[in-house]
């Protein structure tokens, strides 16, 4: 997939320029305190998190593809994975001036806020998310390492692309569609989870949203 050797371009650039970690050094005094970094250096773990954060969307869209082709219901699934890809491929114009790792960033957060929202969509429609995959918290953490403005035309990209996507959900197969949501209902995401372990998230950053004792896992 072409957006793992931009990915592998841009993580060999950083080495020699360091250019998201003095970005995210630059942003930490103003970080939300309600993010919770792990003991020790916060930058190196925040570029951590979101070199992780990056890496998700590639191995995503192969386990989007694999999973909804296994289920008859890939035409329409293609549809995202497309626009997905086309913010990597050819970025919306909010982007442009951004390099590197942070330009991935800046796209990998339209890829996942798209599938946030495609999720939301058809849980609604169907009562079952199309896949196993909730990073709303992850993207808080990136959200707020982003100027506001730049965030809030990120998120109306992604509003945009989510208007044009479910123009097509009538096209999608009916029968094969309720035929995915009931497996899903039956069997959980168990198999899924266990063939796909990069969508059981990751867990070294947290949000405090809840009481000290119950922190709230980030993916």
């Amino acid at each position: 997939m072409p957006i793992r050797a931009s990915i592998d371009h841009a993580k060999a650039d950083e080495v020699n320029t360091q250019s998201l970690l003095r970005y995210v050094e630059a942003k930490l005094p103003n970080l939300h305190h309600s993010i919770q970094l792990p003991e020790g250096n916060h930058a190196p773990a925040l570029v951590g998190f979101l070199g992780r954060y990056i890496d998700h969307v590639p191995d995503f869209l192969d386990a989007l593809i694999d999973i909804t082709r296994t289920a008859g219901v890939y035409a329409f699934v293609k549809k995202i994975i497309d626009i997905a890809q086309s913010y990597f491929t050819s970025p919306p114009a909010p982007v442009e001036g951004h390099e590197g790792m942070l330009a991935l960033v800046d796209e990998a957060y339209l890829a996942h806020r798209l599938m946030e929202e495609v999720n939301d969509r058809i849980q609604v429609e169907c009562g079952v998310q199309l896949v196993p995959m909730d990073m709303t918290l992850s993207n808080i953490v990136v959200h707020s390492l982003l100027d506001e403005d730049f965030v809030n035309q990120l998120d109306l990209a992604v509003h945009y692309s989510i208007e044009a996507l479910f123009v097509h959900f009538k096209e999608v197969d009916t029968p094969k569609l309720d035929a995915y949501v009931a497996e899903r209902r039956a069997r959980s995401w168990k198999d899924t989870l266990q063939k796909w372990p990069c969508l059981a998230g990751d867990a070294s950053i947290t949000l405090n949203l809840t009481p000290p004792s119950e922190p709230i896992s980030l993916q």
